[in-house]
């Protein structure tokens, strides 16, 4: 069989044997936790007027629940249906006190839907195993095992034949096991779907729990943009002072003593004055790098499809450049967007070792959306002081979010999407650059 033609069956077929291996991810951890959980958590509650001991007991199970939960999440998160974690900070003192921090956890509305859900968790997720099943049973079918059995042991079944007795009902069961995986492989992802549609109900956030979470997601960005900013003004500061502000002091000096030897020494003011012409070029050119790195010129001349562009030509490595913006967004947030952009491509010069990169730049639904790939090392990290961690708050700033996905050997892509919406509508080429 021709590659292209394997490449687009594999296509066609991994989403759906991406999906079983969800289900049987998300029936496992459901089957084998949450039954446990819940007779643990009515074991705790119990003892509480009996011998007092539920009181540090029950705030201990609440903390495996939550731990089981944030898993479950994060497969969710996986099979595109992400559920936002509803707990809210633990308060001070909280972590001292038996009495205080089981008050805490008794009056979080989260501990309760968790409760909630994990018995109506553990009949869906047992369901979801059906997504991978009813595919493997179909694959076992479509691979002639009932066959090769029926051949070698005297007894076997499969699908509608129980027993097979002949040789016609065993080399049936090839057909009905690529009817089978064929149903399996499309019904795997929405039973995954549903589960976690149906668990958003009691694991996703109330509208009071978003709001508090809203509030405590820009205290922290806030916090983190003054300090950002603050930064940021030292630089300038530091910038000036030790080059424009010296070139210019210098440039003043040099002017002044050509101005003093002008009538008694007229050469050496003449060359005074060459140094001054010189050392002017030099401030100017310090201001024009200055003024770059708060507000790139190309930005306001060519906006951030042109802008992209440049990155990709002055980068040490081909980078292909796909650019789709109808228009054009708010200045703030193509700065950002710029500047992301630009320190994800260093990055990659730095430390992926890839032979090549791409970017994706796109607005959709009301998002500003920048990938930025290359086919390098892997094992990127936003924790591993490569620069991706000032990206990621200077997104936070606009209330933008940064994804990373660098398994080792790679490819690494990092994921920016900054929330906005576009205004003058501008010629957006889409290119390759290499």
């Amino acid at each position: 069989m021709d590659s292209s033609v394997r490449s687009t069956i594999w296509q066609q077929l991994r989403p759906g044997a991406l999906a079983a291996v969800q289900g049987l991810a998300v029936a496992l951890l459901s089957l084998s936790t949450n039954v446990a959980l819940f007779a643990l958590s009515v074991v705790s509650l119990a003892l509480i007027p009996a011998l007092g001991i539920g009181f540090a007991l029950f705030p201990a199970v609440t903390v495996l629940v939550r731990l089981s939960l944030t898993a479950q999440r994060g497969l969710s998160r996986w099979a595109g249906t992400p559920i936002a974690s509803p707990y809210a900070a633990v308060p001070a003192g909280a972590r001292l006190g038996t009495w205080r921090r089981f008050r805490w956890v008794v009056s979080d509305p989260a501990t309760w839907r968790d409760f909630a859900w994990l018995i109506p968790g553990t009949i869906t997720g047992g369901v979801c195993l059906l997504a991978f099943v009813l595919p493997a049973y179909g694959l076992e079918g479509a691979l002639f095992v009932p066959l090769v059995l029926y051949l070698t042991i005297d007894w076997y079944g499969y699908g509608v034949f129980w027993p097979m007795d002949n040789f016609a009902k065993a080399w049936l069961s090839a057909p009905q096991g690529w009817l089978l995986l064929a149903g399996g492989l499309a019904v795997a992802h929405w039973l995954v779907w549903l589960h976690f549609r149906f668990a958003g109900f009691f694991l996703a956030p109330t509208r009071a729990q978003e709001l508090a979470l809203r509030v405590r997601h820009l205290a922290a960005t806030r916090a983190d943009t003054v300090d950002t900013q603050a930064a940021e003004l030292r630089r300038i500061e530091r910038d000036l002072h030790d080059g424009a502000q010296a070139r210019l002091v210098a440039l003043r000096m040099s002017i002044g003593l050509a101005e003093k030897l002008m009538a008694d020494d007229p050469a050496r003011a003449a060359r005074l004055l060459s140094e001054a012409q010189e050392t002017s070029g030099h401030a100017l050119a310090d201001l024009r790098n200055l003024v770059r790195g708060i507000y790139p010129p190309v930005l306001a001349e060519r906006g951030l499809p042109g802008a992209v562009e440049a990155l990709a030509l002055t980068a040490t490595l081909p980078v292909d450049v796909d650019v789709q913006l109808p228009a054009s967004p708010p200045a703030a947030v193509e700065s950002a967007a710029y500047f992301a952009v630009a320190e994800a491509l260093t990055n990659i010069a730095k430390h992926s070792g890839a032979r090549r990169a791409w970017i994706h730049v796109v607005h959709r639904d009301g998002l500003l959306s920048l990938v930025v790939g290359d086919d390098g090392r892997g094992g990127a990290s936003p924790d591993a002081g490569t620069g991706l961690a000032g990206v990621r708050r200077r997104l936070a700033a606009f209330d933008g979010t940064m994804t990373v996905q660098s398994p080792p050997g790679g490819p690494t892509v990092v994921t920016m999407e900054l929330p906005c919406e576009l205004s003058s509508p501008r010629t957006s080429p889409s290119s390759g650059t290499g």
